[in-house]
């Protein structure tokens, strides 16, 4: 465990939180009894950290998020866990939840999962690489999507107040943000969320209630730069996505991206999003 998680030398801040991220996990692996097994890898922002483990009952996943204390509650926080009541589809079981903190500057959540086989599809959230996924690879995308949307929840990923905020301060007032078919969605729906060969379906933290469509839209959107693919996701779900609903929530998911974009994240899907938006807004 100890070279897998051997300390940056550096003073750069976010070296130094890097290394912090490493003590978590360290810990987190201490009191689960898990030796890590390979290098950690990072989350958005080194929110979270995460690698895989061995244990007295075989291979496992640990995460831990760390957060302010302000953000570290609501569904978000429990996403991962929350998302065990989800059944028939292939995804990660959370095993057990360690949290402690760090004073009153960071808050701590370990989660001990179950391993899932293979891949992520892409290593970065947007597509950049065309991953070759067989027809059938597809068809249980498909099939997810729909047990996820029937899941019952009281979780909420999007809100009407939210998504119409969302849009109208980046298209204007006058577009209609009416959402009319609401269904539980996994919220976060991009290329390194999924696996390969066999389809899984990671990260669950910011699932719930949202509108039709939101998360065939979220794959879009990260489909752009391999038209190819784009135009797969597309065809799949044009029942959703060729909707009313589906448009404000393609609109909604590109508010989002933008956001990101503003914030220095994907720079180079600013223009194909930019282009879609045209489609959509005629």
């Amino acid at each position: 465990m100890t070279d897998h998680l051997a300390a940056e030398p550096s003073t750069d801040p976010d070296a130094v939180f890097r290394n912090f991220q490493r003590h978590n996990l360290t810990r987190a692996a201490e009191h689960f009894e898990l030796t890590i097994t390979r290098a950690p890898s990072f989350g958005w922002r080194l929110r979270s950290v995460s690698a895989p483990a061995v244990g007295r009952h075989g291979p496992r996943w640990l995460r831990v998020v760390s957060e302010q204390p302000r953000w570290a509650r609501g569904d978000s926080w429990s996403g991962n866990a929350d998302a065990n009541e989800i059944t028939g589809i292939e995804k990660p079981q959370v095993l057990g939840v360690f949290e402690w903190s760090e004073g009153d500057w960071r808050n701590q959540r370990a989660e001990l999962m179950t391993l899932v086989p293979g891949v992520p599809c892409s290593p970065t959230d947007v597509l950049r690489k065309d991953p070759e996924l067989p027809k059938s690879w597809f068809t249980e995308l498909w099939r997810t999507f729909a047990a996820v949307a029937t899941t019952p929840t009281a979780r909420t990923n999007a809100d009407q107040a939210r998504i119409t905020e969302r849009i109208s301060t980046r298209f204007g007032t006058n577009v209609d943000t009416t959402v009319t078919q609401w269904v539980t969605v996994h919220g976060d729906l991009h290329w390194s969320n999924l696996m390969r060969p066999r389809l899984a379906m990671l990260d669950w933290e910011l699932w719930g209630r949202g509108p039709a469509g939101a998360d065939a839209a979220t794959l879009l959107c990260y489909s752009l730069l391999v038209p190819d693919v784009a135009e797969t996701v597309r065809k799949l779900f044009a029942d959703v996505l060729d909707t009313p609903t589906g448009r404000v929530a393609q609109l909604y998911v590109i508010s989002r991206l933008m956001k990101r974009i503003d914030g220095g994240d994907h720079p180079d899907l600013a223009a194909p999003l930019a282009a879609h938006v045209k489609t959509l807004l005629g």
